[in-house]
């Protein structure tokens, strides 16, 4: 059977497990931790959002970075140490503004695209995510941001996704817990939330019934190209060496997989980009019913909200240029903590889970999707802020483009059909 190595387990790497799975090929995943989703895919917003879709290499983001440097609490920071690394990157992400438009709005067909297929695998193998269908709500205090939202509402449209602009009394209507007054807002009936962890915990277990190997607590420590495939030194979780080959690998490693691809003859610049989050415990039916059931951003603050279940609520935010340091700040956990106490002062934050993930992030803030220059490596990272709500669609095209690469040397392969599936062609 033809074998393919993934290396990450965080949604990436599990989506393009399970794709892969399903085009009828033998699987390992291998990841350091101990489990699946531990890292990046642990606490993130929790957002499925088209509607946040806007790339940030623009004018007005960079005049904003500038801005803010100067503040420990500003949404967007950039440790001033240099590294080659990070200047590059930047010099990259500058002259990716030129194409912003295109970008955007390629960002917003995938993320359209993802939908049907991230419920779909979670329908198909009967497990839940605390998916809540109600819709991502955008607000906006000034004037300019609602109308810098507006155009980009113009992109969003040419690209496919609706949105509807509301005002301040509409805002409340939609979302009646949420404390302030705004010029306005914009909200998007289809896009929705769920809790990105439970998500990949549950479709590793599937892929686990449906035979795909996990190799956890795995130091892989070298990937290197043989005649007819890749080969994988690791060290097990004893630490002994061991070495593995397959006939092909994709790498899904999240902001290591730089390092990985540099292994294989690819460059991959990826930076890391630590976002923070703050999961709220509520303990008590007054913070229950105080905090919002509707997904929010709060454009000034660049906070997000999920609510998970009747008894958590998610706030995320912030965006922080330092490196592979994953250090969990106070001074960057504080204004998430503010401002759930300003926008729902019915919500107690005395009981709140701070965390703080590396985003991959591409230069021009697409994903990396596709082959290598060696024959059998492929790609699919890179999804900076949008793994969550991309990772369904670049999974479903790595894992075709993986067989039929396969298909073309004239391997037969058995494509997987869920029990579901054949239910439904039967009926």
């Amino acid at each position: 059977m033809t074998s393919v190595a993934v290396i990450g387990a965080g949604i990436t790497g599990v989506t393009t497990a399970y794709k892969l799975m399903r085009q009828g090929l033998d699987v390992t995943v291998y990841d350091r931790n101990g489990y699946a989703a531990m890292e990046t895919s642990f606490a993130n917003g929790g957002q499925l959002s088209a509607s946040n879709a806007e790339v940030w290499n623009s004018p007005a983001t960079f005049l904003k970075g500038i801005k803010w440097m100067l503040k420990k609490d500003a949404p967007l920071l950039v440790h001033p140490a240099p590294t080659w690394h990070k200047l590059s990157w930047m010099a990259e992400f500058v002259l990716a503004a030129r194409n912003f438009e295109e970008n955007t709005i390629a960002t917003v067909k995938l993320a359209i695209a993802a939908r049907d297929h991230l419920l779909e695998m979670a329908d198909t193998e009967g497990f839940s995510f605390d998916v809540e269908k109600r819709g991502i709500l955008h607000v906006y205090e000034s004037k300019s941001e609602y109308e810098h939202a507006a155009k980009i509402s113009e992109l969003y449209k040419k690209g496919g996704l609706a949105r509807r602009a509301l005002s301040n009394s509409e805002i409340h209507e939609v979302e009646p817990a949420l404390n302030g007054n705004f010029h306005g807002g914009f909200f998007t009936e289809s896009d929705f939330t769920g809790d990105i962890h439970r998500y990949t915990r549950g479709l590793a277990a599937a892929c686990l019934r449906h035979g795909v190997k996990f190799e956890y607590d795995a130091n892989v420590t070298r990937l290197a190209r043989h005649q007819g495939g890749v080969t994988i030194n690791w060290q097990d979780r004893g630490r002994n060496d061991r070495t593995s080959r397959f006939d092909a690998i994709v790498v899904c490693a999240g902001v290591d997989s730089r390092r990985f691809a540099a292994m294989l003859g690819d460059r991959v610049n990826i930076y890391p980009v630590k976002g923070y989050s703050i999961t709220v415990n509520l303990n008590d039916a007054e913070s229950q019913n105080g905090a919002p059931w509707v997904s929010l951003l709060d454009d000034k603050a660049k906070i997000v909200t999920s609510r998970l279940g009747r008894d958590r609520l998610r706030i995320a935010g912030t965006a922080e240029f330092t490196g592979f340091n994953r250090d969990i700040r106070s001074a960057r956990i504080e204004p998430l903590v503010k401002w759930c106490r300003e926008r729902f002062p019915r919500v107690s934050t005395a009981s709140t889970v701070p965390w703080a993930g590396l985003r991959p992030m591409m230069p021009d803030m697409l994903p990396r999707v596709g082959r290598g220059k060696a024959e059998g490596v492929f790609y699919n990272t890179g999804h900076g802020h949008l793994g969550w709500t991309l990772s369904a669609i670049t999974a479903d095209t790595i894992a075709a483009e993986v067989a039929g690469t396969f298909a073309k040397k004239g391997v037969v392969l058995k494509p997987f059909v869920p029990a579901t599936a054949l239910a439904d062609r039967a009926a």
